[in-house]
């Protein structure tokens, strides 16, 4: 477990170990939570909501998350634009609430008249006496997750098999010529496919939308767990193609 609580992106989005994201950060909670990683040249989880799990009064974070490292931060006016890569999974062992309610919570309701959103600092201002933190942003202490088993040929053979068919259904979408479309799928399987378990989400990458697809994949221990939890939910897109 690390020693300092993992700031918190959560919201309906999956990522995945390795897989390339962009982001807009607009919410004043979010605001500072990049602040405060920016800063501190450190990272943050992003997370899955969970509406039934509030927190707060705040959508909470699913149990298993993953790590986003930036690379790249743009701000324009109140607008912060990252690009983020997944860094390693976790699990949440405990949650640290936000220091303020929503904004449709009855106390928060001077605070959107107008309707213009306020800045952080008079959020800050808000805060309750004796209040335990000035986050204004979930957070967690978390245990990071080990990739667990290696991924044999049979294994490899499935995952460029089903990349084969992912870029060229994509492709005949796009009227793509074949030939290019067999390059694209030799450059992706060289560079993404290996014995390591993190070829998995690199090819999950490409193929899963179903964000509890994802969110299921992401919490899979061993690589054969993964791969079976990849399998049962694209074994049907291929055979609809058939």
């Amino acid at each position: 477990m690390d020693d300092e609580p993992l700031p918190l992106f959560v919201l309906p989005m999956v990522l995945f170990p390795g897989e390339l994201q962009e982001l807009r950060v607009f919410e004043p909670r979010y605001r500072q939570m990049l602040d405060t990683c920016i800063l501190d040249e450190r990272p943050f989880g992003l997370v899955m909501n969970d509406p039934f799990e509030p927190s707060n009064g705040w959508d909470g974070p699913r149990r298993h998350g993953c790590e986003a490292i930036i690379l790249n931060h743009e701000t324009r006016g109140v607008n912060h634009f990252i690009t983020i890569t997944g860094g390693r999974r976790f699990f949440i062992n405990d949650i640290i609430e936000p220091a303020l309610p929503p904004f449709s919570d009855p106390s928060m309701s001077e605070f959107i008249e107008g309707g213009m959103t306020p800045d952080i600092e008079t959020l800050l201002d808000a805060l309750p006496d004796g209040a335990p933190h000035s986050k204004l942003y979930i957070s967690a202490n978390v245990t990071y997750l080990e990739e667990e088993g290696e991924l044999n040929e049979e294994d490899q053979t499935f995952l460029r098999t089903l990349t084969n068919d992912v870029v060229h259904r994509a492709g005949r979408g796009m009227n793509v010529d074949t030939e290019v479309l067999n390059q694209w799928v030799m450059s992706i399987c060289e560079e993404q496919i290996s014995v390591r378990k993190e070829s998995i989400y690199n090819i999950a990458a490409l193929c899963l939308n179903d964000l509890e697809a994802r969110q299921q994949l992401l919490a899979c221990s061993t690589a054969a767990e993964a791969l079976h939890e990849l399998r049962t939910h694209v074994m049907p897109l291929v055979a609809e193609e058939e």
